[in-house]
């Protein structure tokens, strides 16, 4: 069965089967609901997808490049809501998201063999070879908590800001001796690693301070709590602040293995205000990101970039919020 097929039976021309698909609000609703019927009596499903996609020079689908599993995403608060948050606001504008992973081999490159018609660029090295080839095709790219250069419009965060109100937080309780948990130097690229080290310091050297600086990686989560028991047995911080929510929940972990009471002993800053934040005891002080109103913005700034309008950059403000996991800094 064809689309001809279905316009012979029902007495229409092929265009107006096709808007009974596409282009539902150009046809009456009994029009539309008669030649739906007829198709599906007729055993037809409808236009080709590639076929429409070739005709329209559009495929209607936005790539999300990845650095790693989409299991991995979602195993994360933060990218899991900004992933959902994408992928909402691109269906409000008629698009669909398809995720591009890295490579497995040569054979297939998602970057590369991929149909879409531009990208978002979210935690990715960006001299990997998935923003390389995005590059080459020419598509149009929204980066996200990335630099691409100035050319290419940019939706990332004032982590500068956010992570110098949590150390100035910690200093005006008092504390002196704090430690931070960041990511491993592996990802220096990567803008919030960089920026809220950089905040950190900024506040911290303002009092002539330097924090004590341990590093660990996302995955396995165990990596976490280790490298945070390592920074408490080899320091005598009083307060540590914490690249994100699930890096604070190791750190208290760590304490509590140790038999140091938080707020009490130790004082914890997290950062994002993800689920982590409260779902444990204590509830914990954090530098709250809005991660779906950044998620809106990147795939509203794709669209408009696919429509032939221009797009702007944002950084969106960062927001302290103090609960259970901070006190004033221990007596002797």
């Amino acid at each position: 069965m064809t689309l001809q097929s279905v316009a012979d039976e029902v007495g229409v021309s092929r265009m107006t089967v096709s808007n009974a698909f596409s282009r539902p609000d150009q046809l009456s609703k009994e029009l539309r609901e008669r030649i739906l019927a007829t198709a599906e009596t007729l055993g037809y499903s409808g236009p080709d997808p590639a076929a429409r996609a070739l005709a329209r020079g559009r495929t209607g689908a936005v790539g999300l490049l990845l650095n790693g599993p989409l299991s991995e995403a979602f195993e994360d608060d933060v990218s899991a809501e900004f992933v959902a948050a994408v992928a909402d606001e691109l269906t409000r504008r008629g698009l669909a998201l398809t995720v591009l992973t890295p490579p497995q081999g040569d054979r297939f490159l998602p970057a590369r063999d991929v149909a879409v018609d531009g990208a978002l660029v979210y935690t990715c090295d960006p001299t990997s070879a998935g923003v390389a080839w995005l590059s080459r095709r020419k598509l149009p790219v929204v980066a996200v908590d990335q630099d691409l250069g100035r050319e290419v419009t940019t939706i990332g965060v004032d982590d500068l800001s956010g992570a110098r109100a949590g150390a100035r937080h910690l200093l005006e309780l008092g504390h002196r001796r704090i430690g931070v948990l960041a990511l491993t130097e592996q990802f220096a690229h990567d803008p919030p690693n960089r920026d809220r080290l950089l905040g950190w310091r900024r506040a911290l050297g303002e009092h002539g301070l330097e924090p004590v600086v341990a590093r660990t990686t996302l995955l396995p989560r165990s990596a976490a709590f280790a490298a945070a028991t390592d920074l408490l047995e080899s320091s005598d911080v009083t307060a540590v602040l914490c690249f994100d929510d699930v890096f604070a929940r190791a750190v208290i972990a760590a304490a509590t293995a140790l038999g140091r009471s938080v707020p009490g002993d130790l004082s914890v800053v997290g950062y994002d205000d993800s689920r982590a934040a409260t779902v444990g005891v204590p509830a914990l002080t954090t530098v709250r990101q809005d991660v779906t109103a950044k998620g809106h913005l990147a795939a509203g700034a794709i669209a408009d970039l696919l429509d032939g309008r221009a797009a702007r950059s944002h950084v969106l403000p960062t927001e302290l919020v103090v609960r259970d996991s901070t006190g004033p800094v221990p007596a002797p």
